[in-house]
């Protein structure tokens, strides 16, 4: 059964805020990993940059009625999951041989 309409809740807010929203957060998510030198604040600034695609896929999925988006949204969470629990993973070790997570320190591994 598929709604043509879009739920009110949703028309409360227009799809331009969504856009300037989700293109504010991206934008955050690039100057996080551009700019910072720890690895983690680098790792919840990617985080960021998905989310915000997530909530403009989630946005425009809302405003056509149509659930495809969410699908994507779905496997960009996953993704996010296995990228975090790999990532963390890397960085505890890192951090254990070197005590460091600036990432300008790990420039210095290069053979």
């Amino acid at each position: 059964m598929q709604h043509s309409e879009i739920p009110a809740i949703i028309q409360l807010i227009p799809l331009k805020s969504y856009l300037i929203l989700s293109t504010a957060l991206f934008v955050i998510g690039i100057l996080g990993v551009l700019i910072r030198r720890n690895a983690i604040v680098i790792f919840m600034s990617v985080e960021l940059m998905l989310n915000s695609v997530n909530l403009l896929l989630i946005a425009f999925s809302s405003y056509k009625s149509d659930p495809s988006a969410q699908v994507f949204v779905f496997f960009i969470m996953a993704v996010a999951a296995a990228e975090v629990a790999v990532g963390l993973a890397i960085i505890v070790m890192i951090y254990r041989n070197t005590r460091t997570i600036d990432i300008g320190f790990l420039n210095k591994l290069k053979g």
